[in-house]
């Protein structure tokens, strides 16, 4: 075996489950990679690739040392008062520990050998003796070994199958192993070497195997560490590594998509692509098609079935829409290529057909005619069925319609009645297609029938994008409700989920979240901020709750803040700094859609050279004003001119009669940037005060007086965000 060459190992396994084989490829072969290291075995700059093929779990890494470097080790043995006596000559004790080791102390000279290597030094506390010596590193068989069990323990398996053994056991069918998939084969190559280990039963060779069909010999003999790709790919027909497999799919993809038809593009989908990699060993990009009859059923179903069911990947024309071909990434590469597609092509049928069928069968039954049979359907055994949900959505749109019209003070009072109307009804049939045959054997597809079932009875175009939108966002990144009464039920029913689930207790805990709470509160975040809504979010809340009646307690002020944590957590993934964030939501501002303007008012204010200076003296005005409410005084911002006795504290009033009137009319236009820097020009004045003037001053009128000032200052700064919170 070479001192230090590349290492191969490779568990041959029957087929592995495709959702998973990515991360048990990259499992596998770091943790083999991370267990050398710490063995001395391989080094740090290591260069480690994982294979992961339907039956295979590879790694290949760099420079691994046939055997560790050995080490020094030093090791404490006891206190010196306990292990030598008054003499200097070893105790029982020590003798016993030095035994114990495995040290000669069985003559006298081995004795005084092991004393003389001893060592005296503190470890902290007292003086300890010390035993320095030398470990001898491991070798590659010892430490692969170590390395290939805690590989195996530590795979993500999502679900653990038993089986027996026939070999390398005490007796055949009597040795059970606990895998993800039986194991058949186990590779090992240091440079040319095998190096022998074992594991799940299989002793460790040179022979590994390719493609079921297709590969050229069987087994495949690897002379070599570095042939396994290469072997595998010329005389096996597989490609190992599970990304150059997936660029493959990926350019056959869209080199068949563009012979299929000008402008065609497959459908972008990477769990799929994922999913359909961890399937294939050797693939081969196939067009096929349908019937065109089907392309009557909305394209969403005709794409979820054959995604889902039947992992194909649909082709979109330029506008997007469906066409009648789809690709099939096959495992095999015959030379007539026919009875492959036409195989997929007859077995796509049937699903279609089903599709189809279910969408002719819902359309017989106006989606209204549905609302009914929600009171059969449970939605939660403390707040009742969906037919109950349904209504307090219909109760929340009412109000937030009603807040938005009091907050539009000019707008015609027409187009709020329509706005209500209109979402009252696509509140009532926001649900109502739960209870299709389309909807019941595709769930995914929840609002999205509603919305062409919604068309097909003739109801407006808006009714019917809000059924669809309601559920919006449904994730990080997705697009919002396209029109306002969408928004307007999206709110309303992300708001009947959070009130609802915070008034029975049920909250999120660590990483569950069964009722997606932290989803829907960034829903509405993302809606309030995005939309520009001018909706107070204390407002809503309090609009929510006596939609419930006596179903809850009050969860008002446990989920604003859980809202506000949502919101800060949103706006530093963002990039804005935790300073100006915490500035900012200390002042718990109503209406979110103000919050990035003032956090751009914050870091503008942030770069001027008062920002530091008045920060910190925004603090200490904070810290004063809390002490002078600790002692039960009132604090009233009222300012007595003829109370004002020193220069400073006069010269500081009059700077906020100018300054003050004139942030506060920015502030009120919506000019935080603004407003902030007009009262930084009150830095002078403010640093003069505290350098002159005593605030906690003997007589009460005047020291109230001064404490009046340091509120109305106070009050004036901290409009925008809590200033004190940027001091450092």
């Amino acid at each position: 075996m070479n001192a230090n060459a590349n290492l191969l190992v490779e568990l041959f396994v029957e087929e592995l489950p495709p959702k998973a084989l990515k991360k048990l490829g990259e499992s596998f072969a770091g943790v083999l990679a991370e267990q050398l290291r710490a063995q001395g075995l391989a080094a740090a700059d290591a260069k480690v690739t994982a294979y992961a093929s339907p039956r295979r779990l590879g790694a290949h890494i760099t420079g691994v040392a046939a055997k560790a470097a050995d080490q020094a080790v030093r090791q404490k043995l006891m206190p010196v008062a306990v292990g030598l006596d008054a003499q200097g000559n070893p105790t029982p004790a020590l003798r016993k520990k030095l035994q114990a080791l495995g040290v000669d102390v069985g003559s006298d000279a081995a004795l005084a050998a092991v004393l003389a290597r001893l060592q005296r030094a503190s470890d902290g506390k007292t003086e300890a003796l010390f035993l320095d010596s030398v470990a001898p590193g491991a070798t590659l068989a010892v430490g692969l070994q170590k390395a290939l069990h805690e590989a195996i323990a530590r795979l993500p398996i999502p679900k653990v199958m038993s089986y027996q053994l026939e070999t390398d056991c005490e007796l055949p069918g009597w040795s059970t192993v606990h895998f993800v998939r039986p194991a058949h084969g186990l590779v090992a190559l240091h440079g040319a070497q095998v190096v022998p280990v074992h594991a799940l039963g299989l002793r460790a060779g040179r022979h590994t195997h390719g493609h079921r069909f297709e590969a050229q010999a069987e087994p495949i003999e690897l002379a070599h560490a570095d042939a396994y790709a290469e072997a595998l790919r010329t005389q096996g027909a597989v490609i190992a590594h599970f990304g150059e497999r997936r660029a493959a799919i990926e350019s056959q993809l869209n080199q068949a998509a563009a012979k299929a038809g000008p402008a065609l593009t497959a459908i972008k989908d990477d769990a799929l692509l994922d999913e359909v990699t961890a399937l294939v060993e050797r693939p081969n990009v196939l067009v096929c098609q349908f019937e065109r009859e089907f392309l009557e059923v909305p394209q969403e179903c005709l794409i979820l079935t054959m995604q889902a069911n039947q992992k194909y990947f649909p082709l979109l024309d330029a506008a997007g829409k469906l066409t009648n071909r789809f690709l099939v990434v096959s495992n095999i590469c015959p030379q007539d290529a026919s009875a492959v597609i036409g195989g997929n092509e007859r077995v796509v049928r049937p699903r279609l057909a089903d599709a189809k069928f279910f969408f002719d069968q819902d359309r017989k039954k106006p989606l209204a005619s549905r609302v009914p049979q929600l009171a059969k359907v449970v939605y939660h055994n403390r707040l009742g069925t969906q037919l109950e949900r349904v209504q307090r959505v219909r109760a929340i749109a009412r109000a937030i319609v009603q807040q938005l019209a009091a907050a539009a003070e000019a707008e015609a009072a027409g187009a709020w009645r329509a706005l209500a109307l209109q979402a009252d009804q696509a509140a009532e049939l926001a649900k109502a297609d739960l209870l299709t045959d389309m909807v019941g054997e595709f769930p995914e597809l929840q609002g999205t029938m509603g919305r062409y079932y919604a068309l097909h009875d003739g109801l407006p175009a808006e009714v019917a994008d809000a059924i669809e939108d309601h559920y919006k966002p449904r994730f990080a990144g997705d697009s919002l409700p396209r029109g306002p009464v969408g928004v307007v039920v999206a709110l309303a029913d992300k708001l009947e989920t959070l009130v609802g689930m915070f008034g029975i207790g049920n909250l999120p805990t660590g990483e569950r979240d069964p009722f997606a709470l932290r989803r829907h509160a960034l829903g509405v975040i993302r809606m309030l901020i995005d939309k520009a809504l001018p909706l107070e979010l204390d407002a809503l809340l309090g609009a929510a709750v006596p939609a419930f009646g006596s179903l809850i307690e009050d969860p008002r002020v446990p989920l604003a803040d859980f809202i506000y944590e949502r919101l800060a957590g949103l706006l530093r993934e963002q990039g804005y700094a935790a300073r100006a964030v915490e500035a900012v939501l200390a002042l718990r501002p109503q209406r979110l859609a103000d919050v990035p303007k003032r956090l751009q008012a914050v870091r503008a204010f942030a770069t001027l050279p008062e920002a530091e200076a008045l920060a910190a003296a925004n603090k200490r005005i904070a810290n004063i004003l809390k002490k002078a409410g600790d002692a039960e005084e009132v604090v009233d911002p009222h300012v007595s001119e003829l109370l004002l006795q020193e220069p400073a504290e006069k010269a500081l009033y009059a700077a906020m009669l100018h300054t003050v009137p004139r942030a506060d009319a920015q502030f009120a236009a919506g000019d935080y940037t603004g407003s902030l820097r007009t009262l930084a020009a009150l830095r002078t004045p403010v640093d003069a005060f505290f350098d002159d003037v005593m605030v906690n001053a003997e007589q009460l009128d005047v020291r109230l007086n001064r404490l009046g000032l340091l509120k109305a200052l106070h009050l004036a700064m901290n409009r925008v965000a809590d200033l004190s919170r940027l001091a450092v």
